[in-house]
């Protein structure tokens, strides 16, 4: 059995690890272009299909994300509406991950395939099955409550309700867990508040980190949702290959000191984009990494102006390294004393649960 899954838009690493490790299933990517923002077309998916269907690799469903990790993109209604013609064309199923449903913090807003699916059943032309159609969900993202373990499955197939509803036995919430949140559910004043002030912070944060980086002459996809940006360093590549993606990745995490995850991690057909989360760490650690990224974005083109022309790229990483490890940019210099922590300290609060000042 196989599942299509849009290839970047990306599609998340942990779709393999979730839905291969047991079950056995395979996962053909629809492959998009950074050419048009990597969004999904009917050609892509035409090309998955037919590809799988010529190694005799029997198609059961097709799976996104929405918004997606890693981009920080919603698809537009048109893209869904493409995406639920073909699943009834095909016969398939449509599995829909809207797990940063609410993390919207620029237009587009967001439109969930269940808005999709009850327009087209309006119009006896559409030839719809309802039945194909199954949205997840979790209180993780939106709600910052990743270690409550709640997901939601809604489906419009009983038979698809009733399984999940059997194997639910193996992973039961418990009692004082669902009691809390059918308080904090029920508060709907709170519930309001809460995203709007998420949604607030959300785009401060994407603001101020893309406007800094682009300051260096860094790009990123223009994004609308999510706790990450997609991030272009294809011209930090001598060679446009995965092997440059991962010496670069190496460098940026062993020398600059920064956690980011390679596009090809991601499935990325095209080398050089890089996923940063910029929700979770507090105001005074972007400034911080900001300020790294300017440090190696600048040391690497001085030393290119003055070693490329002779000397192979092998040279320039190595005089970065020496750069970077005699640590010229100095962590503790950007902190007054009274703010410096401990390298055991707890993990910085994001700034979506930071009391107001």
């Amino acid at each position: 059995m196989l599942l299509l899954v849009t290839k970047l838009f990306n599609f998340f690493f942990r779709f393999d690890r979730d839905l291969r490790w047991r079950t056995g299933v395979q996962l053909a990517p629809i492959i998009c272009k950074s050419s048009n923002d990597f969004k999904i077309t009917q050609k892509a998916l035409e090309s998955a299909y037919e590809d799988a269907i010529a190694s005799n690799i029997r198609v059961k469903g097709l799976i996104i994300a929405n918004p997606s990790n890693p981009l920080g993109t919603t698809m537009d209604k048109e893209t869904l509406q493409t995406l639920m013609r073909f699943i009834n064309e095909k016969n398939i199923h449509l599995v829909c991950d809207e797990i940063y449903a609410a993390t919207i913090f620029n237009t587009p807003e967001f439109v969930s395939i269940s808005e999709v699916l009850q327009e087209m059943e309006q119009d006896p032309t559409n030839q719809v099955n309802r039945e194909l159609v199954h949205i997840i969900y979790s209180l993780s993202k939106d709600m910052g409550l990743p270690g409550f373990r709640v997901g939601i499955l809604y489906s419009y197939n009983d038979h698809v309700v009733s399984c999940a509803r059997k194997m639910s036995s193996f992973g039961l919430i418990s009692s004082q867990t669902q009691l809390f949140l059918a308080s904090v559910l029920s508060d709907e004043e709170f519930i309001d508040g809460f995203l709007s002030e998420s949604s607030k912070r959300l785009a401060k944060r994407h603001r101020t980190f893309t406007q800094g980086l682009e300051k260096e002459g860094i790009t990123c996809l223009v994004s609308n949702a999510g706790l990450f940006v997609w991030m272009d360093l294809r011209m930090l590549l001598k060679k446009p290959t995965f092997d440059e993606e991962m010496e670069l990745w190496r460098l940026i995490i062993t020398d600059v000191k920064l956690n980011v995850s390679p596009g090809s991690s991601f499935h990325c057909d095209e080398p050089g984009w890089f996923r940063v989360c910029f929700a979770n760490m507090d105001d005074q650690t972007v400034e911080i990494a900001l300020k790294r990224i300017h440090v190696f974005v600048n040391k690497g083109r001085k030393n290119e102006r003055t070693t490329m022309n002779n000397k192979k790229r092998k040279s320039f990483q190595k005089n970065l390294r020496l750069s970077f490890s005699s640590r010229l940019y100095d962590e503790a210099a950007m902190m007054s004393p009274r703010t410096i922590m401990s390298p055991h300290s707890p993990f910085a609060l994001s700034p979506l649960v930071q009391a107001r000042t």
